[in-house]
């Protein structure tokens, strides 16, 4: 669905994604169009995991903003899509004000992290990622794995990136993602995940 839950395709798609905001930048509207078409997928599949059933209606108030704000932007297709992500981010969390919810606040973890093991099976766990079930165990991890989680792979950001949007540094972001990853394999029964440095989407096993 989308480069959603497909590793190796989201970062392939960014040189032609730059290509498009630039011509974008011009007023040239079908270029807009795909940029549209490259990044909904993954941010669609982002708002989920933070508001969920409300994901497309947010999602419309986030593509205003960044049509609105668009000549402003400066960056490649890498800094797009993590440009963007800031923006749905913002309109979710003001989503959930609206709504009276809080986001869920994260929960007691453990002070150390297992030892890494030579081996990661994480990625199996990950193919599964583009099912609406699997966003809906996304949503039941502690909010900063959660979100960490589906800005690595669901997006696609890479780590520096990711922590940009959140307003975290990598060391933490990479902390929770591998911790929601684990967390979220053991749930869909895969075993043996021991990787610390998880993956993001296309980069090589």
């Amino acid at each position: 669905m989308g480069q959603r839950g497909e590793p190796g395709r989201v970062q392939a798609y960014d040189g032609e994604l730059g290509a498009a905001v630039a011509r974008a930048q011009e007023g040239d509207e079908t270029a807009f169009a795909i940029a549209y078409r490259l990044v909904q997928p993954g941010l669609l599949g982002y708002l989920r995991g933070l508001v969920g059933n409300d994901a497309e209606d947010v999602a419309s108030d986030a593509w205003l903003e960044i049509a609105r704000d668009l000549r402003r932007f400066r960056g490649d297709g890498a800094g797009f899509r993590g440009w963007t992500a800031t923006i749905a981010r913002h309109r979710a969390l003001d989503h959930l004000r609206r709504q009276k919810t809080r986001p869920r606040p994260a929960a007691l973890e453990q002070d150390l992290l297992d030892l890494p093991g030579p081996h990661s099976t994480h990625d199996q766990a990950l193919e599964t990622l583009s099912t609406e079930a699997a966003l809906a165990l996304v949503r039941g991890l502690p909010r900063d794995q959660a979100e960490a989680v589906l800005l690595r792979v669901v997006v696609g950001l890479d780590g520096p990136a990711a922590a940009r949007v959140l307003g975290k540094r990598p060391g933490a972001v990479r902390t929770a993602t591998y911790r929601g990853l684990k967390r979220l394999a053991r749930q869909l029964g895969v075993d043996g995940v021991t990787d610390d440095a998880p993956r993001t989407l296309g980069e090589s096993t």
